[in-house]
Parts: structure tokens; C-alpha cells; sequence
């Protein structure tokens, strides 16, 4: 059975550029904000071997009226460990943990590979596929809590 972890951010750096970054720098693994107090950082384990990350930014969309929003950024699952539910996972406890904390919206920028994942988990479409260079064309994704 997978186990939750809360980590600190320079543990979401292997994952973030293995499926996030491939063949780019480590650098560009590090995310304004990573180092905050109210950043919040998950990792599933297997046997002590870390399957995938999300981490949590309090950061408030304009696109929102709700007060208390978190957002998703570099969540990612192992090449090897997707489909097998763990990115589920990290969202479920993500969500129950911001639950707890009152947080009324979550949201994201959601790959547009990723449309599909999120759908499932609930999450809704808002407004039009956006271009972020480097990176792909996303959308942005939310759920209230």
C-alpha cells in the first residue's frame, strides 16, 4: 500500500525533472515560491521509494471570488508507477489536507494530457487552453472543497 509523505521541496526536484523537465537543467525544477512557509509538499512511497509529488501553493487565481485557494503545481507520478492510481492518491490526500485547513478552492494548470486525469478527480474546465513556452499548452482546473 502507497504511503503519503509531506517533504520538503528540494525532494520534488528528481521527479519534477524526470517527468516534468526531461533533458532540462535541475534548475529549472525550482518553482518561485517552493521555499514558503505555506507551500506544502506530498511524495508517494512504495517500499520507501518515492512514486510521485504534489506540491500546494497558497496563490489566488483572479479567475476565482473564493478567499482561500491553493493551487497544484509539479505534481507528477514515475513513468513507471502511472496508472496504478498513485497520482489519485496524492490528490485525494492534497485535497483532504487543504480541507482541514479551510481552503475553499484548488485549482491548477492542468497539461492538456492531463485534462482527463483531473475530469476524474472532479476538477472543471475554466476558460480557454493557454500557451506557457517551453512547457505546452494547459488549462486552467478547478474543484471546490
Amino acid at each position: 500500500m502507497p504511503e503519503i509523505k509531506q517533504i520538503n521541496h528540494s525532494d520534488t526536484y528528481p521527479i519534477r525533472q524526470a517527468v516534468l523537465r526531461p533533458n532540462r537543467p535541475l534548475a529549472t525544477c525550482f518553482f518561485e515560491g517552493d521555499e514558503l512557509a505555506t507551500t506544502l509538499h506530498f511524495a508517494s512511497y512504495i517500499n520507501h521509494n518515492q512514486t510521485g509529488i504534489i506540491s500546494l501553493f497558497k496563490n489566488e487565481s483572479r479567475l476565482f471570488e473564493e478567499a482561500h485557494q491553493y493551487q497544484i503545481r509539479g505534481m507528477a507520478v514515475l513513468e513507471d508507477f502511472q496508472k496504478y492510481g498513485f497520482g489519485k492518491l496524492l490528490i485525494e490526500h492534497a485535497e483532504a489536507f487543504l480541507q482541514e485547513q479551510h481552503t475553499q478552492l484548488i485549482w491548477c494548470n492542468a497539461r492538456e494530457a492531463a485534462i482527463n486525469f483531473y475530469k476524474k478527480q472532479g476538477y472543471k474546465i475554466r476558460g480557454s487552453a493557454f500557451d506557457i513556452p517551453d512547457v505546452g499548452v494547459h488549462y486552467v482546473m478547478y474543484k471546490h472543497l
